[in-house]
């Protein structure tokens, strides 16, 4: 018997903050917004975000292979599978393999390589972990990376990249190293947060495809963007919506999120206030 055949299902594996409206607290009310189950696969249960000056953490990296055992004695299917944040090398290989079991040819795969940003790789972050979110990545129909985490992928120089931010032919350079990683099963990259021309821009790269979604620069970074860009991109995929029209239903639902939470002066740790605008999704 199989689990709940009716309505469409993202597994969405990452960890789930108490605080910081990120990872997926923010996957899990976007994803059902836009009609679609989503079902959580927990890495770790924090008492609120890692950039808070202290965290409790919960890692659930040895009940992995349990959670999923359960799953496959329910038959569950899935039409998506999200990967976020990856803690270990051990949870890498497993997400790996959780994605060789459940994805199929009708599988939307969508890897947000969640490692780096500001030309920095995040403290928990290895060579060797940040080698298995590469290799995580090539199992991916649709990768979101920023910036930085583009040029780890692509092994180009995040310096040598940003010394040309300022040319007019900046957006082409990031769509030339995106069109690198089209390779295998990858069929779309989503290079997020450019900075371009007092814009923040989201580069959308496909084989013969190339667009721009522009947005206001508001503030700083705030927690969580990431994980909702990509769960609003894995969603649409799954409901077969053009990509062109994912990233910009994305850009425009958290260029209005961002602009409501920097007037309100809230805190980039504490995420971004998204709820009041889950309508526009409902509505797509």
């Amino acid at each position: 018997m199989q689990v709940g055949d009716c309505l469409k299902k993202i597994a969405a594996v990452n960890d789930i903050s108490g605080f910081g409206r990120c990872s997926l607290t923010a996957a899990l009310p976007v994803i059902s917004a836009l009609g679609i189950e989503c079902c959580p696969l927990p890495t770790a249960v924090l008492s609120n975000q890692t950039g808070y000056e202290s965290f409790h953490c919960v890692d659930l990296t040895n009940d992995l292979s349990k959670f999923i055992n359960e799953w496959k004695k329910l038959g569950v299917k899935f039409d998506g599978i999200l990967t976020g944040y990856i803690a270990s090398a051990t949870q890498a290989e497993l997400v790996s393999g959780f994605i060789d079991e459940f994805a199929t040819e009708n599988t939307v795969t969508v890897v947000d390589p969640v490692m780096a940003d500001d030309g920095q790789v995040y403290g928990t972050y290895s060579k060797s972990l940040c080698a298995k979110v590469a290799h995580l990545a090539k199992k991916a129909d649709i990768i979101t990376p920023n910036i930085t985490e583009l040029c780890i992928l692509a092994r180009h120089s995040y310096k040598d990249l940003l010394m040309q931010s300022s040319r007019p032919d900046y957006l082409k350079t990031v769509e030339n190293i995106a069109r690198t990683l089209l390779v295998g099963k990858v069929k779309c990259v989503i290079v997020t947060g450019v900075r371009s021309s007092n814009c923040i821009c989201n580069l959308l790269v496909e084989k013969d495809k190339v667009a721009v979604s522009k947005s206001e620069i508001f503030g700083g970074s705030y927690s969580g963007t990431g994980d909702i860009f990509s769960s609003i991109i894995c969603a649409h995929a799954v409901k077969g919506t053009s990509m062109v029209y994912a990233v910009e239903s994305a850009t425009r639902f958290l260029e209005k999120s961002i602009r409501d939470s920097y007037r309100e002066g809230t805190d980039r740790n504490d995420g971004v206030n998204f709820q009041k605008y889950l309508e526009m999704l409902t509505n797509e």
